[in-house]
């Protein structure tokens, strides 16, 4: 196997010129660093990365922890992330979590030990304390769509309450006062925020916020459509339907075409998220935006401007919901 001793003899130059080729050092002119890719290339030399981050006590890589692989959601993070950290050279290396505290630990632990020089993390299940505890240690980390007041600063987050509260009041100023609501699971926070948020708009119009018009969906498809069918065999009636995500919206719709609801000339039907199908659903899907795409960006200028030392880059840590008015909401007067 060839070494970068090889390299030097073939290329008639110093071991020093090989490795400030290897490092991409700017020093090196266009002739001597064509002779040395050439050398390495008639010799098939790969640089060794593991000895290079030991050499420069970095790896140039950055771990992610997200909940899941699946789903328009965490692709559109994702590709955030990694668009940013591909333009600075920097690779990611991803794990999931699963919402899960040990799963967490665990993948938040495997990231470390690929010595990864920073995380990048969206947990749901792990506590505030631990997280207090990592940002501690040495590998700096950044979250995504979580916030802890003690170390604001590590956090991009989204401010879900008023989020929640936007989507209740979109249906209020279109007349509807008997109003279903379809939550995230109630352990994760972000859910807890939507539900605050859309109880404090009722409130601020005089509407009764009523439990039995709530139902605990899981942020998938399958929920939507078992909330649905839950709230309409109730005995209670309601005009308009805020979901806490896109997708429980697409499923709750899909049961409204079974049932021979209308949307919305019977029922008025709002998101969150604002994922690509949104607007491809039919009748087109309200929703509020959520820049997840922008937030992972956002989360990998932090790790380039704290990590790797580029403090010219703007970091962003809290990103406002919009409400985006489609198909799927008419006014009930």
């Amino acid at each position: 196997m060839a070494t970068i001793y090889d390299v030097s003899v073939l290329a008639g130059v110093s071991l020093a010129t090989v490795s400030r080729v290897m490092n991409k050092n700017a020093k090196v002119s266009e002739k001597t660093l064509k002779k040395v890719q050439d050398a390495m290339d008639q010799l098939g030399y790969r640089p060794n990365a593991i000895a290079q981050s030991l050499a420069s006590n970095r790896s140039n890589s950055v771990g992610i922890l997200v909940s899941e692989l699946h789903g328009p959601f965490y692709g559109s993070m994702l590709s955030g992330i990694e668009a940013e950290l591909r333009v600075a050279q920097k690779h990611a290396i991803i794990a999931a979590g699963h919402s899960e505290e040990a799963l967490e630990k665990e993948g938040i632990e495997f990231l470390i030990s690929r010595r990864c020089d920073a995380l990048i993390l969206h947990v749901e299940a792990v506590s505030d304390d631990y997280l207090i505890d990592l940002v501690k240690k040495e590998v700096p980390i950044v979250l995504i769509n979580r916030f802890i007041p003690s170390i604001a600063n590590n956090c991009i987050s989204l401010n879900n309450e008023l989020g929640g509260y936007i989507a209740a009041k979109a249906m209020i100023e279109q007349g509807h006062r008997e109003i279903a609501y379809i939550s995230g699971p109630n352990w994760k926070m972000d859910a807890c925020d939507r539900l605050q948020g859309h109880q404090r708009a009722l409130k601020e119009f005089n509407i009764t916020y009523n439990p039995k018009l709530t139902y605990e969906g899981d942020y998938q498809e399958g929920g939507g459509s078992d909330g649905l069918a839950y709230l309409l065999e109730n005995d209670f009636p309601f005009s308009a339907l805020v979901c806490a995500n896109d997708e429980m919206a697409a499923g709750a719709m899909n049961l409204a075409r079974e049932k021979k609801v209308a949307i919305p000339a019977e029922l008025s039907i709002i998101g969150f998220d604002n994922i690509i199908l949104a607007q491809y659903i039919y009748p087109k899907l309200s929703t509020i935006d959520y820049p997840v795409k922008q937030m992972g960006q956002m989360a990998a200028r932090w790790i380039l401007k704290n990590t790797f030392k580029k403090p010219e880059l703007e970091v962003k840590n809290v990103f406002e919901p919009k409400l985006i008015k489609r198909d799927s909401i008419i006014s009930h007067h």
